[in-house]
This record gives structure tokens, sequence and C-alpha cells, in this order.
């Protein structure tokens, strides 16, 4: 197996990409998305068990998502069933890695407890509302900080993991280790797609809104405010998880219409 070290401008070529894969057919995507999402969130919702249910799914569900995101770029079909066809592939290994996901959120989220002494483990578990005014609570703000940074390294273990288990069939542990170094080896492209991402859903509808703010009512704002998450949701988002797609077929896979990639690494023989 052969993880590519891609130029920095890939990042923001994930994204163009990922919505040329919706146009194709934006109907399966976002059904796939917001199945994907709701059956984890119905989960979510069983007694005892659904809090670890979820978590266990999420790889084989994200795994669907991909098979969708595949299918539309080989024209291979458009079958709505594709929602479950991610327990089909390597379920073991899937299984494997959303329990080392969980172990690690929780891990991480315990961790944080040093900063606030629990107050955002217990806002997450539901034990207590969160605050209206988040900037008033230092140590809040503190602990979601060190979250994110020691989400980091998780989110690049596991950005590539699913696929690798269901579709190269790598064990989940070599799964873990080639995602994270991929990810290590193409920052520059991961931090392009990163600012990328934050351009198109915060910044760009923030500088659309400002000088609206200043011209239109409160209420006309809220409206323009709504219209605009609308794109957002039904477009935006099921872009994002095309580009995941993508972002695995450039790294993994050696597509012919990709000729900027530089340097090979031999990570592992699957």
């Amino acid at each position: 197996m052969q993880a590519r070290r891609l130029p920095a401008l890939r990042g923001w070529n994930w994204i163009t990409e990922g919505f040329r894969l919706f146009r194709v057919n934006p109907a399966l995507l976002t059904f796939l998305v917001f199945g994907y999402w709701l059956v984890l969130a119905v989960l979510n919702l069983l007694p005892l068990i659904g809090i670890a249910l979820a978590p266990l799914c999420m790889p084989a569900f994200l795994v669907s998502v991909m098979n969708g995101c595949r299918a539309l770029e080989g024209k291979t079909g458009n079958d709505f069933g594709l929602l479950f066809s991610g327990f089909r592939q390597n379920r073991a290994a899937l299984l494997i890695l959303g329990a080392v996901y969980l172990l690690s959120s929780i891990a991480v989220f315990a961790a944080s407890a040093v900063f606030d002494g629990g107050e955002l483990l217990n806002i997450v578990l539901g034990n207590q509302p969160p605050p209206e005014d988040w900037t008033q609570h230092g140590d809040l703000v503190l602990a979601l900080q060190a979250i994110l940074l020691m989400l980091t390294p998780v989110l690049m273990a596991f950005w590539f993991a699913p696929m690798l288990s269901a579709w190269d069939n790598v064990p989940a542990g070599k799964a873990l280790f080639f995602s994270f170094v991929a990810c290590l080896r193409n920052w520059r492209a991961f931090l392009v797609y990163g600012l990328g991402v934050t351009f198109i859903s915060a910044i760009l509808p923030g500088l659309i809104l400002h000088p609206l703010n200043l011209v239109l009512s409160k209420s006309m704002l809220s409206v323009v405010a709504v219209a605009m998450s609308l794109p957002l949701l039904f477009v935006f988002t099921p872009t994002l998880f095309a580009s995941f797609y993508v972002s695995y077929r450039d790294v993994f896979t050696r597509a012919a219409h990709v000729t900027d990639a530089t340097d090979t690494m031999d990570a592992a023989d699957a």
C-alpha cells in the first residue's frame, strides 16, 4: 500500500472535486449524509447502550457514505440501499475502529477536566446546561481549546482508517497508523483544505451578512441568515463528505487524472 505526498493546492481541489461528485447525483449523496446523521442520532437516543453503540457503528456508516461517493465517481449505480453497505466490508475491523474512537474520545474529554474540573464533560453528557456566554467562563474556553488540540491526532488517525479497513482490508491498528502518517505527510494539503472549509462555511457568510447588518432590520437579517444556511446545509455538507472520499482517493490510490502528486511512501503491504 502506498500513501502519496500531495502539493498544498490539492487541499482546495478536494473541495471542488467533492462538489463535482455532489452534482452527479445530489439526491443520493444528500440522502446518504443525512441518513448517516439520522441513524447515529437515533442510536444515541437508545437508553444505556446508545451512547456507546453510535460511535461503534460510526465507521461503518461513514464507509457507506464513501461507497456512495465511489459509486457516483464510477457511475456504477445510485442505490439508496448503500446507506447500510458499510457493514458488509471488513465489519470486525470497523467495529474495532469504532471502539477505539469511543475510548479515545472519552480519554480526551476526561483529560479536559484538568482545565475546568469536569464542567465541559458534564455539559457534553447533558448533566448541566451550557452557559449563555462562553466568554465569561475562561476555564471552559481553555478546556475546549485543549480538547481541540488533543483531538487533532485522533482525527488524523481516523481520517482514512475506515476506508483503509473496508476497501483495502487493512487491520484496524495498521489503518490508524497509516492514516496518521498519511495526514502528517500531507499537512500542507490539509492546511489549505481546512482554510478552504473555514472560508466557505464561516468567513464568507460573515462577509455577506456584515454589510447587510447595516441596512436591514434584525428580523430581515434573520431571514437572510436562514436562507444562507440552507445551501451550506444541503449543498456544502454533502460536498464536504464527498471531499473526504476525494482525499482518500488522492492519497492512497493512483488516479489517472491526478498528475501533480510528488513523493510516494511504501507504507506497508496490505
